[in-house]
């Protein structure tokens, strides 16, 4: 650890290849609104995070050539992009729950103006990563990001970093479990939906005279928004549990 600033070739090295580590990760953070915020909004952000990490750079021995120098910078970043890939499936276990309820409550067709991309998206994936969003920021994960990357430049300095299979091993079960808690969220909203049509198809059956079809997409929209609305109550704790699952990865491959 340094306490004084110098500026040198040494320092510079040290610079880049952090920013490297950083903006490769912060690509996927689920940071509310930075995918979505100008050019230079985001650039100032990445150049504080990594000024803020100073007193944690790594020393740079001697003056490595072009090659090394450039190998070190492709490691950083894919190091870097596999932690953002790993916090990013916060994001994306919400996306997945929003689409799997929309497509069983009937709100395929309702679309709206998605905050991060600017393009058209179901209305409940937009709300779902919204509150993931804001869930990203009130849980205070956004400190855990920056901790943990003052702890993989004491653990794994830059120039001291060589690529392993084990992150993409670690990013593909990561994969796996955003499915798996994707699924295990939207299935009560299936599970009820299934139980409306069948309910509808039997009382169908037992007198054809009742015209129920005409009564099945708001039955199954109301019944679609009271149970969301339940397990938005739930959704804090699932969202925490998954967060602390992902970063106990990332620290494993930060160490």
């Amino acid at each position: 650890m340094r306490g004084n600033f110098s500026l040198s070739v040494s320092f510079i090295y040290s610079f880049l290849l952090v920013l490297a580590r950083v903006a490769g990760a912060l690509i996927f953070v689920p940071v509310p609104a930075f995918r979505a915020a100008p050019d230079q909004i985001r650039i100032i952000l990445i150049l504080a995070i990594t000024m803020a990490l100073y007193p944690v750079w790594p020393v740079i021995p001697g003056s490595p050539s072009v090659l090394e120098y450039g190998g070190w910078l492709a490691v950083e970043v894919g190091f870097g992009l596999c932690i953002g890939l790993l916090v990013g499936c916060l994001s994306e276990v919400a996306l997945l729950f929003g689409q799997i309820c929309g497509l069983q409550a009937g709100f395929s067709f309702a679309s709206t103006i998605d905050p991060e991309t600017q393009a058209d998206a179901p209305v409940l994936s937009a709300i779902a990563q919204t509150v993931a969003g804001l869930l990203f920021v009130t849980l205070g994960l956004h400190r855990y990001i920056i901790r943990l990357f003052a702890e993989s430049l004491q653990t794994q300095p830059p120039a001291k970093l060589a690529l392993n299979p084990r992150w993409g091993e670690v990013v593909v079960h990561a994969a796996g479990t955003l499915f798996s808690v994707g699924l295990r969220l939207a299935l009560p909203i299936v599970g009820l939906m299934v139980m409306v049509d069948v309910t509808l198809a039997l009382l169908g059956r037992i007198n054809a005279q009742l015209q129920l079809l005409h009564l099945a997409m708001p039955l199954k929209i109301l019944a679609a928004l009271a149970t969301i609305s339940v397990l938005l109550m739930l959704f804090p704790s699932v969202y925490s549990e998954y967060a602390n699952r992902l970063f106990r990865m990332a620290v494993a491959i930060a160490r």
